[in-house]
């Protein structure tokens, strides 16, 4: 299928319900852009629905897990598994509109001819539940195994009884006419205020079904392809939708009209996807909901190409959801998340408050960087010399309250290492009930920071950071005539004092140190992967000097962790500093793995744990998500963007950004959240990240950097 990478316009968009045949939005992996061998067999397509809100469809070859993914108001997720026959997409667009109250979309599937397919697993509702599906392993399952059902929600329905337990699983349908067989599933919301419908037909002259123990079987009438019709449809409610000339200033469109980039396009599209008034959705399919780290992150990479009027979407939906502290809200639980997260409590302390609204949206305050990004984000938008005095003012008389109460939360959080500056004094992680400290920063995976109780990036880029920001804030509201913020002198005392919390994470090793300690780690992996960097070293060697970088966390005792990292990029996009300790920050960027960070041919490396305990090691083993295994998408354009602002005075900038350029794009992967690597016959393979996400705000990022780097490059 040709794919039309034309840039729908604001008419278009508002003109979405009256065309009702569309080719994809999006489409991963695609012809020209995307290596297909890099993606294993999983395929997915980007629609727009009636209300132009986003619907991912993904086959996942390998399970056969097919999933729909509606990121409307409620994330929801539409899913069942097929085995013993290859299903893929049909030929022809999509159809979509609106019913009853209902929207509506209708594709087609592909089965294999000549044999018959079974389907099941089927799982309609929260997002959220069909990646628990995943995590827990359950699309292994045989097909007829129980359905699907959270604990909580299944306790709940135990308790209240009545309608209650029918609505836990799908009902599932099936009815013949003498042309077409149609099976349909019909999901309630456990409190009945809505539903989803998944509904599968097919010509009984080419093939015909059954239905057993909840598994349809498809035998087809000949060796040729069965088409399946399907159709999923909902009456949740509907996000509003920003247009790209919402979202992008008018210098950048130029650039973009001008480029005529496939990529460029895609990667616009993907962002319109993820843009509504209400917030800006962190990723497809995994996490189609606000997240407000990856909002605010997304907010300073893209201040280069952003209207100046994004910021204030991004700084409304964060200071809509504190709470009664001023902390950030992390992630919003919706639908039938918010049903089983307020299950829960009914279960633990029932009151009857609860049921009359089981959908109340329910937020996760278990982060600590996202509460000192809002600061910096908003300076940098009341700084902002293109944002008219007039509507700066009117922002800040509506939003001045929660802002204050933000920057409260801020200098209470600063004031035990600004009064007394040791490194146990310095902001923590919270504690989980097992007493783990839990990562509460971007490398939110359990062991993302190897244990550690404080974060590098939390407490040398982020604190320090919104310190300062408050200085800013105060001065913009009393020039505007408005309070300023409390005790903001404070602030710059502290601010003072936290801009030296970066030395309780220096680490440095002389060349005899780095050597052995790399050589013990290389010794623990399999002999594969030794062999392969043993012959890096062989072309590259051992520095001959001191190696310094900064460690990713402190233990419960203040004393570094020593896991070399590539959170330095955020120092460098938001900061200045002088060219020695630049140099210094920017080498682990430099040198390969397993010295550096840098792979040849995949990127930077999230993490290198060669220094570290055996027992980091074991941790990275086995969890993989911020592991020496990775490429993070958001890291990358971190250090991208840091290094284009500095062309073209700084060769240094050029070079790094060079390197990390050549090797990120020759992963074939360069565009996705994440990606990993094989190593097979001697030969290092990028290939995707289970997890990842196809389309992820800070990964789409770059947007910012290719804008820069044709603005500061010079031209050739």
């Amino acid at each position: 299928m040709a794919y039309d990478f034309r840039p729908m316009s604001l008419l278009a968009l508002l003109l979405v319900a009256q065309a009702p045949a569309q080719a994809p939005y999006v489409a991963f992996p695609a012809p020209g852009l995307d290596d297909p061998a890099a993606y294993e067999g999983y395929t997915t397509r980007v629609y727009r629905d009636s209300r132009a809100n986003a619907v991912q469809i993904y086959i996942d070859a390998k399970s056969g897990r097919v999933v729909h993914v509606w990121a409307d108001a409620l994330d929801e997720s539409l899913g069942f598994t097929t085995r013993d026959a290859a299903v893929g997409f049909g030929a022809g667009e999509a159809t979509v509109g609106a019913t009853g109250g209902r929207r509506w979309l209708r594709y087609a599937l592909t089965v294999q001819g000549g044999r018959s397919t079974r389907i099941g697993h089927f799982l309609l509702g929260s997002m959220r539940i069909e990646r628990d599906f995943g995590y827990a392993g359950r699309v292994r399952d045989s097909l007829d195994a129980p359905p699907f059902v959270v604990p909580e929600m299944r306790q709940l329905a135990q308790r209240l009884g009545g309608p209650y337990a029918a609505r836990l699983t799908p009902s599932l349908a099936v009815t013949r006419t003498a042309s077409r067989w149609t099976i349909r599933a019909t999901q309630p919301s456990l409190d009945g205020k809505n539903r989803l419908w998944l509904t599968l037909s097919g010509e009984a002259r080419h093939s015909r079904v059954t239905l057993a123990n909840r598994v349809m079987t498809i035998r087809a009438g000949s060796a040729a392809p069965v088409e399946v019709r399907v159709e999923i449809a909902t009456d949740a409610p509907a996000l509003h939708p920003l247009s790209r000339e919402a979202i992008f200033n008018a210098a950048f469109l130029r650039f973009a009209d001008s480029a005529q980039s496939r990529r460029l396009e895609r990667e616009i599209r993907s962002f319109e996807l993820l843009s509504s008034r209400e917030k800006l959705l962190a990723a497809l399919p995994n996490f189609a909901t606000y997240f407000g780290r990856d909002m605010l992150l997304t907010a300073l990479l893209m201040e280069p190409v952003w209207s100046d009027t994004m910021p204030e979407h991004v700084i409304r939906a964060a200071l809509r959801k504190l709470n009664a502290s001023g902390e950030v809200s992390h992630e919003e639980a919706l639908g039938g998340q918010a049903i089983r997260e307020n299950a829960a409590r009914y279960l633990q302390a029932p009151d009857p408050a609860i049921l009359r609204d089981l959908q109340a949206v329910r937020e996760n305050y278990f982060m600590v960087d996202d509460d000192f990004q809002l600061a910096i984000v908003a300076a940098r938008y009341l700084a902002d010399p293109d944002v008219p005095t007039a509507r700066k003012r009117a922002f800040l008389e509506r939003w001045r309250g929660p802002l204050v109460s933000n920057l409260t939360f801020v200098l209470r959080s600063a004031a035990p290492y600004a009064a007394n500056p040791v490194a146990t004094n310095l902001v923590s992680f919270h504690r989980d009930d097992d007493g783990w400290w839990h990562p509460g920063s971007w490398r939110d995976s359990r062991v993302g920071y190897a244990g550690g109780r404080f974060a590098m990036d939390v407490n040398a880029v982020w604190v320090p950071g919104a310190l300062r920001a408050i200085g800013t804030i105060d001065s913009t509201l009393r020039s505007l005539g408005l309070a300023g913020v409390p005790e903001a002198g404070n602030a710059v005392l502290a601010a003072a004092t936290w801009s030296g919390a970066v030395r309780h994470f220096e680490v440095a090793l002389t060349p005899a140190e780095v050597e052995a300690r790399v050589r013990a780690k290389l010794a623990s992996l399999p002999d594969a992967e030794r062999m392969y960097w043993e012959q890096v070293l062989i072309r590259t060697g051992f520095p001959g000097d001191t190696l310094r970088f900064l460690a990713v966390s402190l233990d419960e005792a203040g004393r570094p962790i020593p896991v070399m990292n590539t959170d330095p990029a955020m120092l460098l996009l938001l900061e200045n500093g002088s060219r020695e300790r630049e140099m210094e920050l920017l080498r682990p960027f430099t040198l390969l793995y397993p010295v550096g960070l840098l792979v040849d041919g995949l990127g930077p490396l999230a993490a290198n744990d060669a220094y570290a305990s055996p027992s980091v090691w074991a941790m990275f083993e086995n969890d993989l998500y911020h592991s020496p295994r990775v490429v993070w998408g958001r890291e990358v354009n971190t250090l991208l963007a840091a290094m284009a602002r500095r062309l073209p005075r700084d060769t240094t900038a050029e070079r790094v950004l060079g390197k990390t350029l050549d090797a990120v794009t020759r992963s074939g992967l360069q565009h996705a959240e994440l990606w990993s690597y094989r190593i097979d016959a001697g030969s290092l393979r990028p290939v995707r990240y289970g997890a990842s996400s196809d389309i992820q705000l800070w990964s789409l990022a770059d947007l910012a950097v290719q804008y820069l780097l044709n603005a500061r490059r010079p031209t050739q």
